[in-house]
């Protein structure tokens, strides 16, 4: 388990998660949600050139091929696992549905077997849906050699009312070393990401803080 790297080097990896279950994928085909990609997100992170670690969900990814062809299309950013379906590998889980212990490593490699056909250099980082497990879903995803990464810093986006509030979160508690964990997936799930992250990330910068991709925080 990770969730920092070094402490004496003033690195911080911004990551960020997608999310898309079956209950989503319906309020989409019925019309109640217009995107579950939040595509702003990702325009902030080109056009501010801030390398990123970007966790998909397989189904997500299924969902959104254009956008996931252009998340791997620049060198900033890398690609991880965050499963396939987004079941919960532990209950409870902010109301996620259960993924079966039998299943876990088979969701685990069908996401990984499609981070592999979208990018020539896919990670082998996971990270659970919602940060939920315990010692049996870790027991039951080692078969994978996956590599599981959780965060030190969170900024609150997920369902956020206040940027002020997710702008504040990472930058009171952003030390060396953190990883941040913030979110791409557009809705109701975290909507003001993409307002928040131009302060975040100047901010971060003033503090004297240098923005990488996980990788590298982690090679360091």
């Amino acid at each position: 388990m990770i969730f920092h790297g070094r402490r004496d080097r003033p690195w911080v990896a911004l990551t960020f998660d997608s999310n898309l279950t079956d209950g989503m994928i319906a309020e989409l085909d019925r019309g109640e949600v217009r995107s579950f990609d939040n595509h702003l997100v990702v325009a902030e992170l080109i056009e501010m050139h801030v390398p990123a670690t970007i966790f998909l969900a397989g189904k997500w990814m299924e969902r959104y091929p254009d956008e996931v062809r252009l998340i791997a299309s620049n060198p900033d950013f890398e690609l991880a696992s965050h499963s396939y379906s987004h079941r919960a590998f532990q209950m409870p889980c902010y109301g996620l549905g259960r993924l079966p212990l039998r299943e876990m490593a088979a969701d685990v490699e069908r996401s990984e077997a499609l981070l592999a056909a979208a990018t020539l250099h896919p990670t082998r980082y996971f990270r659970f849906p919602g940060g939920c497990y315990d010692g049996a879903a870790l027991a039951a995803i080692a078969s994978t050699g996956v590599t599981v990464v959780q965060w030190d810093v969170a900024s609150g986006d997920a369902f956020g009312h206040s940027v002020r509030a997710i702008v504040r979160n990472v930058l009171s508690s952003t030390q060396p070393g953190s990883i941040v964990v913030m979110h791409i997936t557009g809705g109701n799930t975290a909507p003001l990401t993409a307002d928040a992250l131009p302060q975040i990330v100047d901010g971060l910068r003033a503090q004297g803080f240098t923005l990488v991709r996980l990788s590298d925080l982690l090679a360091a």
